[in-house]
């Protein structure tokens, strides 16, 4: 018969093993971000509970942020997955950023925003390697208005992959002001490997060479690294979309 203790010990193991998986891993990224919140709120503390209050929702809000949870991304060959948490706010056809280095045609086109509540973190839509990338400063609109493409900070990677070269381009928003790059040029990416992640609020703009069947709709919420954008392959036919 296992010790009093021993058994103690092992219930307490296993409780603790258990919020472990219930806990979503925090990015690196967010860690002196959410010291600094914290501090504020403890400040805030002393000079009254209410503002503590707020300043320890505001400290949750910044983990909840830089949060960086596992994701299942399906590897068939052809699927083009979202690069983002959020909704997708533009289909079309655009000519791709000139320092991307994609010519001057047209090019279909998928954008997923991101509010300050979306996961932040990006995934790689595709296997490939990365042949550029390509920083770009600029201003700072709301990332949802098409004029954010051509007028907001932005960095664009291109992706060299067997369908031929993808544009992935992270765009800052109206509050975020830094974009953070996790790889180089030369490097290989495997589909939903991460890249990138954008501080607070953007958006990431996909840009597809021919032959890719979109397979969202405007208005659908995306998963970075699970949310199939759009398929290569001949056999899937186009879908359509009612708002329901």
């Amino acid at each position: 018969m296992a010790p009093p203790h021993s058994s103690r010990a092992s219930a307490l193991m296993s409780i603790i093993d258990s919020l472990r998986k219930q806990i979503v891993p925090i990015h690196p990224e967010g860690y002196v971000f959410i010291a600094l919140f914290a501090g504020v709120a403890l400040v805030l503390s002393w000079i009254s509970s209410p503002l503590g209050w707020i300043g320890a929702i505001a400290t949750l809000w910044c983990a909840y942020f830089f949060r960086d949870p596992p994701r299942v991304t399906p590897v068939l060959e052809g699927l083009v997955v979202s690069p983002a948490d959020g909704v997708v706010c533009s289909i079309g056809n655009f000519t791709p950023p000139p320092e991307l280095g994609l010519g001057a045609d047209p090019m279909q086109r998928v954008c997923v925003f991101m509010n300050v509540f979306d996961c932040h973190v990006n995934r790689a839509p595709v296997t490939g390697r990365i042949t550029r990338i390509a920083y770009k400063p600029g201003i700072f609109l709301n990332a949802d208005l098409d004029k954010a493409s051509e007028d907001n900070e932005r960095n664009g990677l291109v992706i060299d992959s067997r369908y031929g070269r993808v544009g992935v381009v992270q765009i800052a928003g109206l509050v975020a002001r830094r974009i953070v790059s996790f790889v180089q040029e030369g490097q290989s990416l495997g589909v939903g490997d991460r890249f990138g992640l954008i501080r607070f609020g953007s958006r990431v703009d996909i840009y597809l060479p021919p032959g890719a069947h979109v397979l969202v709709g405007l208005g659908s919420r995306a998963v970075a690294g699970e949310t199939v954008l759009a398929d290569y392959r001949e056999s899937e036919a186009e879908r359509h979309f009612k708002v329901g």
